[in-house]
């Protein structure tokens, strides 16, 4: 049978249980057709890049569907009359994929990236610099001292 994934975009303001709900009604109507979804993926609530019928967020979920075309139509009705879908999209596939799809590495890499130095802050009110909270100018680190003129000139340099 041919294999098909399937995305679909739901309201902001449902909550995760009726996007699962959504996400099983779409599977009953793939069994009935005679298919069955091999893969499941929710996403989480993502921002859209544009307003889809006054939503800024969206409910993403991803199925992985081994059906026969003839169940497909069904299913894209279906989830077109349903108020809480805002957009789907079914593509056919060549293989589905068992491994997490790039949105859900993503998401584990920018958990396990290193929340370490940054680099040096920038001068600013209240403490919040490199100033020491107002009480010095400068900055007491090798690299920000001021170096003698006479160490500056070197081979290079210009002198007087």
């Amino acid at each position: 049978m041919p294999l098909y994934e399937c995305v679909f975009i739901a309201r902001n303001d449902i909550t995760q249980q009726q996007v699962e709900a959504i996400a099983e009604q779409v599977a009953g109507l793939i069994t009935e057709g005679g298919g069955e979804v091999k893969k499941r993926e929710y996403w989480g609530l993502r921002g859209l890049a544009y307003k889809v019928k006054k939503n800024r967020k969206g409910h993403y979920m991803l199925l992985g569907i081994d059906a026969p075309g003839t169940a497909l139509p069904e299913v894209e009705r279906q989830l077109g009359l349903n108020e809480d879908v805002l957009r789907s999209l079914m593509i056919k596939v060549e293989a589905i994929d068992e491994a997490p799809s790039a949105v859900l590495a993503k998401r584990g890499d920018d958990r396990e990236r290193d929340r370490g130095f940054r680099g040096p802050r920038p001068a600013g009110r209240f403490g919040s610099g490199r100033t020491g909270g107002g009480r010095e100018r400068g900055d007491d680190r090798e690299e920000f001292r001021a170096r003698p003129r006479d160490e500056m000139d070197g081979p290079g340099g210009h002198e007087e």
